[in-house]
Formats: C-alpha cells, structure tokens, sequence
C-alpha cells in the first residue's frame, strides 16, 4: 500500500514541478531552461561564479527580447536583457520595483535589516536619516582618520618588504580596510595591519568566505523569505550578530560615559539614536532604534570591508600588468600631492586618471556582479502583453553588460580611456552600473571612492608593482565568495620607490 502511496506522491510532485517550469513557455518568454531542483542555476558540481552563469544567459538570449525567464528552484525569475528594460526596472517604474527582494528578519535576525535589504517605508525612512552621514563634508571629515591608517599601511608593506620582495597583496588590502572601516565605522583601532588575527578581520572573512551549504541556504531564505521567517532561520551566524551587537554597544557605553568623541560614522549613528538629528543641523531625521544603529554599522562594514578592498585588488592586478598604465596613475598621484602640498582631502580630489583607472576596474571586475529588485505590484510589461506579478524576483546583470562589446569594445582589454570626460559623455545610460542605478543607488560611494583612492595613492606613491611567478593571468574567480574575488589571491612583485 505505502508503494502505491509514494509512487503517487512522486507523480504528483512531478506534475506539479512540470507545470511550475512551464510558466515562461506558456507566455511566450524565451527562457533558461530548468534542472530540477535547483532551477536554472548551476548544480554545485558544475558551479561557476554568478557573474559569469548570467553572462553566458545574457549572451545566449540578448537581442531576442527586453527580458529572459529562469527558475530559482521553482520559482520563476527575470534575467534584463535590454537597457530600456533596464531603465524602467531600476528608474522609470521605480515605483513597481522599489526593493530588492532579499531576505531581512527584524525579529530572529536583526542585522539582516539593514539600509541595503528592507524595503517600502522602511528603506523610504532610513535612507532619509542616513543620507546626510554620507555628505562631502562628512566624508572630508573622516578623510584624516583614513590617511593615518594609509600611513600605517605604507609601513605595514615596507616592514614585509625587508623579507620578501613577491607580496600577495590582497591580504594586506582587507587588511586597510578593515582597519579604516573599524575605525570609521566602530571607533575602534582593530590594528590588523599589525595582527592579521584580528577579531574583525576573522568575522569580515567569515561573512564573504561562503561554504557550499551557506550559498544554497541564501538561495533558499531569497527564494522562500516568508517560509524562511517562519522557520526562524537566521542568514547571520550568531557569533557574527553577538560580535557586532558587543562592539556597537560597548562603544556607545564608552563614548557615553567618557564624553568621548570622534570623526566617524558611530558618533552620527549616536546623535541620530539619542537626538534625530545631526549636530550642526536643524532637520529633524527621527531617532534610530539599537537594533537600526547596529544593523546599520554591520552592512557599513560589510560594504567598506569587501567592496573596497576587491576594487583595489583587480585595480592594482591590472596595473602590475599594465606598466605604462601604472606609471600614469603614479603620475598622476604625484601631481596631486605636489599641488595640494601633500596626500590630503583636496589631493584625493584631484586625481582623475587615477580614477579612471578605479572606474575601469570596476568595469571590469564589479563587486556586486548581479542587482537585484522585486516586483512591488503587478507590472505589465511595455509594449508587451507579458505581467510581472508581485513578488518576482529581477536580476539585472551588471557583470554582463560591463563585458557585452556593443556597449565597451574589446571587452577584456583594461583601458582607463574609457573614462574619459569626453568618453563617459558619450556612453549609452545603464551600461555602467558599479554602484547601481536608481532611488536604491550605493549611498557610501563618496566614502568608498575616499578610501579606495587613499589606498591606491598610497601605494603607487612609495612602490612599483609588476607581475610575480604566483599571479594567475587571467584571473579564476572564487565560488566560495559572494563578491568578485580572485582564487590564489594577488602577488605581485613590490619595489620600494627611492625619495
């Protein structure tokens, strides 16, 4: 009896799986075809990097409609394929695609909301509050702090230069930022230039090194986020929540207790938490909650920490490759400091072709390789009789179109040139999308620009970089990270610049 019982549950959740991955074939959407059960993504012996599984449906179905269907598991997700498409999802029709569909759970996991996952009113408010801590003022603010950490990091390379002279350099840039996000974000002087066992440097890796079954749990939490709360399922490892939860209340006790105050990102959370509103500003931002402040901190981190150090790497990757490149970007650097009588606020300002050279690197090798939205309402498709309902999933693929030849000729070609003021006027909109596009946009670009610039000056000013035996050309990207990053790391050959 119990044969017959399970032959007919397996009938049945055949037919049912059959008739979820018919749903882009009955509405004429061409689409990636699915394997069961992980839907059109890669099963975890074939895996590849998402940036490079969205490229190869990008190119296999651009041009024969504005968007492609896939299935995550079962359910049935939008690939962009064309940028006035794009427009829509990310501006035109904001109002239909206002968040990005991922999972966040104020009540068993509070760090997952945060300013980059809530959505509505929520993300409407916060932003609101949080905006004006990311001002140029606030940033020029902040920029000593980061120089004196910049120091640290010269001294940090020479000290390893005096044993060796191949580096593998990506290490000692999570290291900088770790110690300038520790800083700017916490207070605190997590000193992992000099202790590379550094507490926030051992959470920052813990939360980017993903192990296979964290990366099919995140699928399951996105894919299933009601299920998912119900479950209680947490996407934050406790020890990573009680960490920041310790630090941000510790620092916050401290500063209250000792009158203590600094330049950084925790002193404008604080005067928001106790008084809605910034010093020096009479606009009235409503006060933050605990649970806001240290949310807030944590994705500040997380940001700073990753996104910033992994630009810096294939930047630095792609001038040790390019020598003539990189002596222009020195140039550059030298010009600045001559002008502005030293590495300051004003000379980080004035660096063009060295941001250039950040710009192409995030074109080629952008952090966040897929942007993501949700379908807010039902939304009918332009010129199309084809709805969205409301709670699909949209995936635009940055990584993709940064590499698409019809947008950036010669594609894999590194050519800062193509951030040029005359070039960037000519560029088609949303072909370049580093740090999104839209109301939901990166609100700390100023202050990630700030700190990769001080990094890449820093070095470029003391050091000569070249390509060492150990550095993989082109690069491997890792599938254990959820950012760009470079499997075996990036050693170059490091030679001190004579004064």
């Amino acid at each position: 009896m119990w044969i017959y019982f399970l032959l007919s549950a397996i009938a049945l959740l055949t037919l049912l799986v059959r008739r979820k991955y018919s749903y882009w074939k009955c509405r004429g959407v061409p689409f990636i075809q699915p394997r069961f059960p992980f839907g059109s993504i890669t099963p975890v012996g074939d895996r590849v990097h998402s940036s490079l599984l969205m490229t190869r449906f990008y190119n296999q179905l651009k041009g024969t409609h504005p968007f492609a269907g896939m299935y995550f598991f079962t359910n049935p997700v939008v690939l962009a394929l064309d940028l006035d498409f794009i427009k829509n999802i990310l501006v035109r029709d904001f109002q239909y695609f206002h968040d990005r569909g991922l999972y966040h759970n104020e009540k068993d996991d509070p760090l997952t909301c945060h300013l980059f996952n809530i959505e509505g009113t929520k993300w409407t408010n916060l932003r609101r509050k949080l905006l004006p801590t990311f001002s140029s003022g606030k940033m020029k603010m902040m920029c000593p702090t980061i120089l004196e950490i910049a120091d640290r990091f010269r001294t940090s390379v020479e000290k390893c230069l005096t044993e060796q002279t191949e580096i593998e350099m990506r290490d000692f840039l999570a290291r900088f930022t770790t110690d300038v996000i520790g800083t700017c974000a916490f207070g605190i002087d997590c000193n992992s230039l000099e202790n590379p066992e550094a507490e926030f440097l051992k959470m920052g890796n813990k939360i980017f090194e993903v192990p296979t079954s964290r990366i099919i749990a995140y699928f399951f939490v996105s894919t299933f986020k009601e299920l998912s709360k119900k479950l209680h399922i947490k996407a934050v490892p406790n020890d990573v929540s009680q960490f920041f939860y310790n630090v941000v209340r510790e620092t916050i006790a401290f500063r209250q207790n000792s009158g203590v105050q600094r330049n950084d990102f925790m002193n404008l959370l604080m005067q928001l938490k106790e008084k809605g509103e910034l010093e020096g500003s009479d606009e009235k931002l409503g006060t933050l909650t605990l649970d806001e402040v240290v949310a807030q901190a944590y994705v500040f981190f997380l940001g700073g920490y990753e996104t910033s150090s992994t630009n810096m790497c294939f930047c630095l990757y792609e001038l040790a490759l390019n020598e003539e490149i990189q002596e222009r970007a020195r140039e550059c650097v030298q010009r600045a400091v001559a002008k502005h009588g030293g590495l300051n606020y004003e000379a980080l300002m004035d660096m063009p072709y060295l941001e250039q050279c950040i710009f192409e690197a995030l074109r080629k090798y952008p952090p966040i390789a897929n942007l993501f939205r949700s379908v807010t309402q039902d939304y009918t498709v332009p010129n199309s009789n084809v709805t969205l309902p409301k709670g699909m999933n949209v995936w635009v693929p940055v990584y993709a179109i940064h590499h698409d030849p019809e947008f950036f000729p010669n594609p894999e070609l590194y050519d800062p040139d193509r951030f040029t003021p005359e070039q960037c006027a000519k560029r088609k909109p949303f072909t370049y999308m580093p740090f999104g596009e839209g109301p939901r946009t990166c609100i700390a670009t100023r202050f990630g620009m700030m700190e990769t610039k001080t990094g890449l000056a820093t070095l470029l000013m003391n050091f000569k970089f070249a390509k060492a035996a150990r550095l993989q050309v082109p690069p491997k990207f890792s599938t254990k990270h959820v950012m760009l990053t470079a499997v075996g790391g990036l050693w170059v050959k490091v030679e001190k610049i004579g004064k």
